[in-house]
């Protein structure tokens, strides 16, 4: 096979410089054979012409050292004359490095000879070329763009990832070529960017070179020099800089699944590294706060990280497959739900050798949080835990039958409210020094919506607020716990009392799942210890990939007997946080069977019979401030006197389902409305007054209403109206169920 088109228009000077060494005169031949040679292959004129000069002075110096060499001079003059033909080769090739196509290109057949020999991709390209910009066009009516401008020398480079082709856009002598790269970007509809057109200026005007890139490799990511990569590095130039949310620590990564899927433990040499806030970490991760969980290690010094392309609690954990667990263990814990490592996420309702715990609730609409209410109803039933349950918003906790006292309801809650103080005041009473475990059932007290009864709007919240901090200050002791849960972390939530947040999270922990947009960030003002920089908000309502299952579409009509899946939303995704702890992403247990029915059908865990539950009736409908809201009732003694004229329970003998209703109640023993009532008042009571405030007065330490009724020899319950009275008249005062005279 005979040398290509390119090679021969390349190598013909330097082929025109070593015959005429040897041939001498007759290399004229081979000039002209090089000549007719570039002109029958079609050379383009500034080719040719090329050709013609640079070949003419090679063939000149070839027959000059011809004609040395022969007569016998020095041979160097001979050697001397290859200079001008070497000067002419490299003149020929830089004239043609524009007119010809890359060696690597696919040579092609163009112009009257183009037909099956063409590649399909050369038939396509000049077919387009001749239809918008040269012609013939094959549409009628259609304007070209320069008529006559061919594309000659057409040469294609075609790889894996790129296609482009090169040739000369040609006009005849004395024409100009007007076409532009935007003109031939729009015939193949490519970036301008993917055209080069030749500089007219280098350039004969009827002679233009072009490349097209039809097809460009992909763009790669460039990364600059010493730019952070791994886990390892993005840390040490992110995260433990002195400005970022982990300063002076280091990450050790203990699994690497990908640059969103990895593990590790981050060190602070002989320092604890303290609370973390989220927020900043997720920035400088530049991650989502849902992507990062954190989980403290055994040292103050190091702390479990972990980041998450698919979030590793979507799954859930089942209800029915943790039945065992949601009993209280020996330590006073159930079962929450599931830690983001896979751990069991434990609740303590009770505290060995102390007494009950608090939980606050932290979760707006559809986040899990009625869910995990029922869950805990279950847990202290199933513990025999006795349950006291106040929920403004009537009918929404469906497990309400396992509570001993339900308020359903606006005012039936705050009644509610009102008879777990009472409960506590009443055990203060009994239990002078109290010792753990008590002979009486622990209770757990639960206020649902607990911002309908604290917050400034409420028509109850100076009392509602007095009594939750008395509550949470008093009640542990007590064998009482306060179970509040709330919307929102705002303060204004919780009747802006510092009291109450500080106490429930010092009292057991702290549960937050999301929020509205706006009301979920833990900064400032609703800050909490463990959790800094948490924003609830950014809890997204749905896994990734849900709004694909949403638009695919069932028309078959509602499903009414299909229970949701973990997968359908994040419902129960949050944080956990006990005292003394980092808050730690959790997910409470899937309810995939109603708890109330794991109950048996048993009844709620009954509360013991005392006076404050005895006159349950009376109570929740007793205010226990004055017409300001002030002077909480401090003892029982005050609350049964204040209760005289609030109806009795004998009054309301009808019985609640699965518990006791704020407006109803068991029939039972009852007492009178109250031995110093006015009409049973009798004289020898009244007596009675005078002997107490001598006693009080001669005894210089303060005495329980059983002590001054022993020491005078009658009942307590003659003793007790007799002592509010004269707290009522200043002569007299009482500090945690303790009477003396007044100074």
């Amino acid at each position: 096979m005979g040398p290509t088109r390119a090679q021969f228009i390349q190598y013909a000077p330097a082929a025109l410089a070593v015959v005429p060494l040897v041939a001498g005169p007759w290399s004229a031949l081979a000039a002209a054979a090089a000549g007719a040679g570039a002109w029958a292959v079609n050379t383009s004129a500034p080719v040719l012409r090329s050709l013609i000069a640079c070949g003419g002075t090679a063939t000149g110096c070839g027959i000059a050292a011809h004609e040395v060499l022969a007569s016998g001079m020095n041979p160097l003059i001979a050697l001397g004359l290859a200079v001008p033909a070497g000067a002419a080769a490299l003149a020929h090739r830089r004239n043609i490095a524009g007119h010809l196509p890359a060696a690597a290109l696919v040579p092609v057949t163009t112009g009257a000879e183009a037909g099956a020999g063409q590649s399909s991709q050369a038939q396509l390209i000049i077919a387009w070329w001749k239809e918008f910009i040269s012609g013939p066009t094959q549409t009628e009516g259609r304007i070209l763009l320069q008529a006559g401008a061919t594309l000659e020398h057409l040469g294609i480079d075609i790889g894996d990832d790129h296609l482009a082709f090169t040739g000369i856009i040609t006009l005849p002598q004395g024409q100009q070529v007007r076409v532009k790269a935007s003109d031939i970007a729009a015939v193949y509809q490519v970036p301008v960017s993917q055209i080069e057109l030749g500089d007219p200026k280098h350039y004969a005007p009827n002679a233009l070179p072009v490349t097209v890139h039809l097809k460009v490799p992909a763009a790669q990511p460039q990364i600059a020099a010493g730019t952070p990569t791994t886990p390892e590095e993005l840390w040490a130039a992110y995260v433990g800089v002195p400005e970022g949310a982990m300063p002076g620590t280091t990450l050790t990564v203990t699994r690497y699944g990908g640059p969103l899927d990895w593990e590790g433990i981050a060190t602070r040499d002989r320092r604890a590294i303290g609370t973390v806030n989220l927020q900043d970490l997720a920035g400088n991760l530049d991650l989502e706060t849902i992507q990062i969980a954190l989980s403290p290690g055994d040292k103050p010094s190091q702390m479990g990280v972990r980041v998450m392309r698919e979030h590793a609690l979507m799954h859930g954990t089942m209800l029915s497959s943790v039945l065992d667990e949601l009993s209280m263990d020996s330590r006073g814990y159930v079962r929450a739900g599931t830690y983001v490592d896979g751990r069991a996420a434990l609740l303590p309702l009770a505290q060995p050798g102390s007494g009950a715990r608090h939980l606050y609730l932290v979760g707006g609409s559809r986040s899990g949080k009625s869910g995990l209410l029922e869950q805990l109803l279950l847990s202290a039933h199933r513990s025999s835990i006795a349950v006291i349950l106040a929920s403004p918003q009537a009918g929404t906790i469906a497990g309400a039958r396992l509570a001993a006292y339900l308020g359903d309801g606006l005012d039936e809650a705050m009644g509610a409210l009102r008879l777990a103080y009472a409960m506590m005041l009443d055990r203060e009473a009994r239990y002078r020094s109290p010792a753990f475990p008590f002979t009486d059932p622990l209770i757990l007290f639960v206020v649902d919506e607990a911002h309908m009864l604290l917050s400034e709007s409420s028509p109850y919240h100076a009392e509602a607020k007095a009594i939750v901090e008395q509550l949470t200050r008093r009640s542990l002791k007590r064998g009482i716990g306060v179970v509040l849960a709330t919307q929102t972390p705002l303060a204004a939530d919780v009747g802006n009392s510092t009291v109450i947040r500080s106490q429930l999270l010092i009292g057991g922990g702290a549960v937050f799942l999301r929020c509205a947009r706006g009301q979920g960030a833990l900064i400032g003002a609703n800050a909490v210890e463990g959790a800094e920089g948490i924003d609830l908000s950014m809890i997204p309502s749905q896994w990734p990939g849900q709004y694909a299952k949403v638009a695919d579409r069932d028309m078959s009509g509602l499903a009414t007997e299909v229970a949701a899946a973990p997968e359908d939303g994040t419902f129960g995704l949050g944080y956990l946080l006990t005292p003394g702890s980092q808050a730690v992403q959790f997910r409470s247990l899937h309810l995939d069977v109603a708890p109330v029915s794991l109950a048996g059908g048993e009844p709620p865990v009954a509360i013991e019979y005392c006076d404050a539950w005895r006159e349950r009736d009376a109570i929740v409908q007793t205010s226990m401030v004055d017409k300001r809201g002030k002077n909480l009732i401090g003892s029982l003694a005050d609350l049964l006197a204040a209760a005289q004229g609030a109806p009795s329970s004998q009054e309301a003998p009808h019985h609640h389902p699965g518990g006791i209703h704020a407006t109803t109640g068991p029939a039972g023993p009852t007492r009178p409305a109250g031995p110093g009532g006015a009409a049973g008042a009798s004289e020898g009571q009244e007596l009675i007054k005078p002997r107490i405030l001598e006693l009080l007065q001669e005894q210089s330490i303060p005495m329980t209403a059983e002590t001054i009724a022993r020491k005078l020899e009658t009942s307590a319950k003659n003793i007790k109206p007799r002592l509010s009275e004269l707290k009522k008249r200043g002569e007299i005062t009482n500090e945690n169920g303790l009477w003396r005279a007044a100074s």
